[in-house]
């Protein structure tokens, strides 16, 4: 009798939750469960990565500063960093924001600049780099 009612209970519940539908604005989408980030990095005048400091990632359109939940578990190359995760998906426009990358080389104490065009919006699966460079090189 109690294998019956759960059972009965069991199908009552999947019957349930087979009848909700989510509404969305977004339409279906199929996502994968990659967690996308961009990195960038900046290199000594003969082509190796550098040590630098003084690192910053701005968005231009909304003046924050932007920090990759990344860069705790990968920043091992020196002058290497993921500039914008998938935790930033929501605060990028679909049409995309330019990201100011800067840095200052330990060594020569010259400050280099870059721009990385990056989208996302609230019906992206992941962010997605539109153009800018995947390094930076000081003189």
């Amino acid at each position: 009798m109690r294998k019956s009612i759960l059972a009965i209970l069991a199908v009552a519940l999947l019957a349930s939750a087979c009848s909700k539908t989510k509404k969305s604005t977004c339409g279906e989408q199929i996502c994968t469960a990659n967690f996308a980030y961009i990195m960038i990095s900046f290199l000594d005048k003969d082509g190796n990565p550098t040590e630098v400091k003084d690192y910053h990632a701005i968005n231009l359109r909304t003046k924050d500063t932007v920090k990759s939940m990344v860069n705790v578990s990968i920043n091992t190359v020196p002058g290497t960093f993921a500039v914008v995760d998938d935790s930033h998906i929501t605060k990028l426009s679909d049409g995309g924001d330019d990201i100011e990358v800067s840095a200052t080389s330990v060594t020569g104490n010259q400050t280099k600049k870059g721009i990385l065009k990056v989208s996302g919006g609230k019906c992206a699966c992941h962010i997605t780099k539109v153009s800018g460079p995947d390094q930076i090189k000081f003189d």
